[in-house]
């Protein structure tokens, strides 16, 4: 077990690192917090639910009109850069990112560690 908190903690680590990552957390489909890399860590335990929330209404609402599962959730704000992102069928990803960063280097990360962390949780 604690190779596999090792291994996420090191995959969260990484993400934090990329240039303009303000936090950056794991969680499972239902919205429990796996892990996360957070400066205000009361709020990452509802941020892991609500994510899930996002991501599994998205997932519904584009199935039902029949566009397919989404890749990612992107959420822009004044003051930040919320994104979501499914890691298989037990987990997601949820990075937030300054308000004024770009977004290719983030999300080509983003999307190798949803792989990742896919293979960790098998």
């Amino acid at each position: 077990m604690s190779d596999t908190v090792d291994m996420i903690d090191k995959l969260l680590t990484d993400l934090k690192n990329i240039g303009g990552v303000m936090a950056c957390a794991a969680a499972s489909r239902d919205g429990l917090l796996i892990r996360a890399i957070m400066h205000k860590e009361q709020f990452v335990e509802s941020l892991a639910a609500m994510s899930a929330t996002i991501l599994g209404a998205a997932e519904t609402a584009t199935t039902h009109v029949e566009i397919g599962v989404p890749t990612r959730i992107i959420v822009e704000s004044d003051h930040g850069k919320l994104i979501i992102i499914g890691a298989g069928p037990k987990a997601l990803l949820i990075l937030l990112a300054n308000p004024n960063t770009s977004l290719g280097l983030i999300l080509l990360e983003l999307e190798k560690s949803a792989e990742k962390l896919k293979e960790i949780l098998r």
